[in-house]
Order: structure tokens, then C-alpha cells, then sequence
């Protein structure tokens, strides 16, 4: 698996040691909350569980990587997987980390990587209606909104409005930079 340096930190793949703070940064309802397939409370178990699906190996479309922040280590998590209409983009960051433009920073690098390694023409992401910080970050790059859709947050065990957005390699890589 590659490894992707940015100006301020490495994306690598994920490590059985990454169990602890992924366990820690995912137990906090605000950042679990946001994610679609997180449940709450989330234990040193959960983590362990999905490390063990992280083998080398996977297709470009389950590709994960780990944010190592330097004197730091991990931070956060950014990747793909498979959707029923194509590639979706997730991610996620500690909420000592938030505000600092860490996460832009992630999904360029990601979608740089994707995009190259791949011949994908698009990738599907979204956010729940109310996560305003991860909206900002997708517009700024340059995704667009393509609907309104109910999700399952297994953390709120609830179906959550979901603002369904898309980024297409045309768009990707002619947006100023």
C-alpha cells in the first residue's frame, strides 16, 4: 500500500497499534455521530475488528489511510469503499484536531491519489444535514450536491437527512488550486 506525504503529515495504511486511538477519538459521540457506519459507544473491540479488515492487498476502491501527525501519530482516518452507485469517500478527525485544515488537506492528497491510481470518473461522498464543517471542506474542493437521502447513523440509531454530494475527475482536476 502506498503511503502519501502531504505539507504536514503522512496518510499511510492503518496499523493494529492505530487500536487505541481510533477506540478513544471514536468514542466521543460528536465525532461518532457524524459517521454513517460508527456505533456509539465504540470500543477498543470495535477498533480491533475493523484494523483486521485493513489487509494489504485490497482494491483502490477499500483503500484507507491512517492521518500521522508528526510527535503526534494517529489522528484520524480517511478512505473508500464500495457504494451501491460507485466510490464513496469517507472520513473522520479527532475532535482535538478539528479546525486546524487537516481534513481539507487529507481529502486532496486522497482524491489526488484516487484519482491517479484509478480510472474512476467519480467519487460519491455526503454528509448528515447538520455537519456543516465536513459541507464546507466538500464545497471548498469542489464536490456538488446531487440530493437529499436518508442515511443510517448506527450511532444515533436513527435515519439521518444525508446531503448526497459527487466530485468527477473532470471537476477534480481542473478546480484552481
Amino acid at each position: 500500500m502506498t503511503s502519501l506525504a502531504t505539507r504536514r503529515f503522512i496518510l499511510r495504511q492503518p496499523a493494529t497499534g492505530d487500536a487505541e486511538p481510533i477506540a478513544r477519538y471514536l468514542n466521543d459521540f460528536d465525532v461518532a455521530g457524524n459517521l454513517a457506519r460508527v456505533p456509539f459507544p465504540y470500543h477498543l473491540a470495535d477498533a480491533r475488528a475493523w484494523l483486521k479488515t485493513r489487509r494489504p492487498g485490497l482494491p483502490i476502491e477499500e483503500t484507507n489511510f491512517a492521518i500521522d501527525l508528526p510527535g503526534i501519530g494517529f489522528a484520524g482516518q480517511i478512505g473508500f469503499h464500495r457504494g451501491a452507485t460507485g466510490t464513496i469517500l469517507g472520513y473522520w478527525l479527532g475532535k482535538p484536531f478539528w479546525g486546524q485544515g487537516i481534513m481539507t488537506e487529507a481529502v486532496i492528497a486522497s482524491l489526488d491519489w484516487y484519482f491517479r491510481a484509478s480510472g474512476a470518473a467519480e467519487v460519491i461522498s455526503g454528509v448528515f444535514a447538520f455537519n456543516e464543517a465536513s459541507l464546507a471542506i466538500q464545497t471548498k474542493l469542489g464536490f456538488t450536491q446531487t440530493g437529499r437521502s436518508t442515511l443510517l447513523c448506527l450511532a444515533r440509531n436513527a435515519e439521518v437527512e444525508h446531503i448526497d454530494t459527487i466530485i468527477t475527475r473532470a471537476a477534480w482536476t481542473g478546480r484552481p488550486q
